[in-house]
């Protein structure tokens, strides 16, 4: 989704966005630990964005999936897993996606705010808000219906965090924060465009997942980690 840069408390948004980063490079030095989560749970896991049109204009225009008019589309609720990845994939979905022609912007930030873990030492808001539209923006996408939906192709722990794991086992079990990158194609349409627009995205987002609790979004890095 677009990216927007006015939020106010810019100082706690850059202590913030310090933790996040602090948290993930600490998951990096500890991910064998990861891999002994996984392996426990026995699952196995496979990955691959550019921001989306701020109107209804998209710098390409192949033809919307079928379905994507079909229906208005309800608000992200964030799935019960142990696994990160699926929970990233299901994030990715979630922040890829919205339909001004269904709820409000106010209503869709509080729904991605409820995907976030409730420990707020990790938490950042303020990097899921910046994959918002803007209140003015949303309002001159609303008058066009707007609307946008998410393909996820594919998630996977990027190769810094992987083999960064193997150094220090232990590391990750501070926090439980795990570094996921994704990777997908955003489907856009409006009214009076049958064939809408498609973009590829992709992002790294932190997603923390403490055994026993199902996993929580930590917040959205400001790069894709490969």
């Amino acid at each position: 989704m677009p990216r927007h840069s006015s939020h106010p408390g810019g100082a706690s948004r850059v202590r913030r966005r310090a933790l996040l980063g602090t948290a993930v490079l600490t998951v990096l030095v500890a991910v064998a630990g990861l891999a002994a989560y996984l392996t426990r749970d026995g699952r196995s896991h496979s990955a691959n964005p550019a921001p989306p049109p701020s109107s209804p204009t998209a710098s390409s225009s192949p033809a919307v999936p079928s379905g994507l008019h079909a229906r208005h589309r309800a608000l992200p609720v964030p799935p019960k897993t142990h696994d990160p990845v699926t929970y990233a994939k299901a994030a990715a979905d979630a922040l890829w996606s919205y339909d001004t022609r269904a709820y409000s912007q106010p209503d869709l930030r509080k729904a991605l705010h409820g995907w976030l873990t409730k420990e707020s030492k990790y938490a950042d808001p303020a990097s899921v808000d910046e994959g918002v539209p803007s209140p003015v923006l949303w309002k001159r996408m609303a008058a066009n219906s707007q609307f946008a939906k998410a393909k996820v192709n594919e998630g996977h722990f990027p190769h810094a965090f992987t083999q960064a794991l193997q150094e220090d086992p232990g590391a990750i079990t501070q926090a439980y924060v795990y570094a996921v990158t994704v990777s997908g194609k955003q489907s856009i349409a409006w009214k009076g465009s049958p064939a809408g627009g498609a973009e590829s995205r992709s992002a790294t987002v932190a997603v923390q997942c403490r055994p026993g609790h199902s996993c929580a979004l930590v917040g959205v890095m400001p790069s894709v980690a490969p």
